[in-house]
């Protein structure tokens, strides 16, 4: 006020309407600004709330991914908790095979051996049971003496009469409980038994019709082949 210069009855109009004009527009424009600034304030808290939102739902998303994480985790350690336990009874079974593999073949081997020994063994007695065996059927082709149960085989037979025949000559030497067990293919074979020993070799070519040889002479067995094509003089040894 004390800019305005005096009149006659006080300041002059003029300049006065000038400052009211000037104020008037002055708080008009103070007026917009305000408004302008409320309207960007109000802009920049929607904007804020829209930023808060935005970040409430990421820090929401952080979170479900972490329980997602920490769920992942938690599973990725119990399947290596589950494959360890796998691996140590794998290796486990592992190790009591290999121990079952080590007994089995250290079984094998110990048999072996004592197959090799058996074997050793009768190949070491072979000699002397077939020198047994051969001496045996030296005596008795020696003694040439038959006593108890005897087995005798003889063929080829021409026809039933050579077996009937043949039959007799065993009953004249003196056997009991003759039978003949079997006739096939013209060989027959008879059961007796000698209460006593009996040359029965030298009884069959005194009382026998047959020209025969001796193919096996045992204690108990005897078996003849039938000669047809030798003369009467033959006889066996």
């Amino acid at each position: 006020m004390n800019g305005f210069r005096r009149a006659l009855l006080g300041y002059r109009r003029a300049e006065v309407e000038s400052a009211l004009t000037i104020r008037e527009a002055r708080i008009v424009d103070l007026e917009r600004m305000t408004d302008a600034q409320q309207g960007a304030m109000v802009e920049l808290e929607g904007e804020t709330a829209a930023l808060s939102g935005m970040v409430l739902e990421r820090e929401r998303e952080i979170r479900l991914l972490g329980e997602r994480l920490r769920e992942a985790n938690e599973f990725h350690e119990r399947n290596i908790a589950a494959l360890d336990a796998i691996t140590a009874r794998l290796e486990e079974v592992e190790a009591q095979a290999r121990g079952q593999a080590t007994r089995i073949r250290m079984k094998a081997l110990r048999e072996a051996v004592e197959v090799s020994k058996k074997v050793q063994a009768l190949t070491e007695m072979e000699p002397a049971l077939q020198a047994e065996t051969e001496q045996a059927d030296t005596d008795a082709e020696a003694d040439g003496l038959y006593e108890g149960r005897v087995k005798l085989e003889i063929g080829p037979l021409g026809d039933f009469s050579q077996l009937v025949g043949f039959e007799d000559a065993v009953g004249q030497i003196g056997a009991s409980e003759i039978k003949v067990d079997r006739f096939s293919e013209g060989r027959a074979t008879f059961s007796m038994r000698l209460d006593e020993p009996t040359d029965l070799l030298s009884e069959l070519e005194e009382l026998s019709e047959l020209d025969f040889k001796v193919r096996h002479n045992a204690p108990d067995n005897l078996i003849l082949d039938v000669d047809d094509d030798a003369g009467p003089e033959q006889r066996a040894a």
